[in-house]
């Protein structure tokens, strides 16, 4: 345990960002999970719809810090790609 006042207020403040990242990433994932169900269910509406929830976590994740911005740009682009195989099958 810390004993300086600094250190102590520091290590606070990491807890609750630490916790807000983590839940940013759970939200993250899960979104990109639900696309990849409604591919691999062939439902295309609901593929682009839920693609559309998760291009918007990765963009908030990206602008808070969370995730790269190339990382998400890249994990957009994967998502995409698979979203418009399946549409174009």
């Amino acid at each position: 345990m810390a004993n300086i006042k600094s250190q102590i207020k520091r290590n606070r403040q990491n807890e609750a960002a630490h916790s807000r990242n983590k839940a940013a990433r759970s939200s993250m994932k899960t979104s990109a999970k639900k696309v990849r169900g409604a591919v691999s269910g062939g439902d295309e509406q609901a593929a682009v719809e839920e693609f559309r929830a998760a291009a918007r976590e990765l963009d908030r994740a990206a602008s808070s810090g969370v995730l790269h911005k190339r990382a998400a740009a890249r994990r957009k682009s994967r998502l995409a790609r698979a979203v418009n195989e399946a549409a174009s099958s």
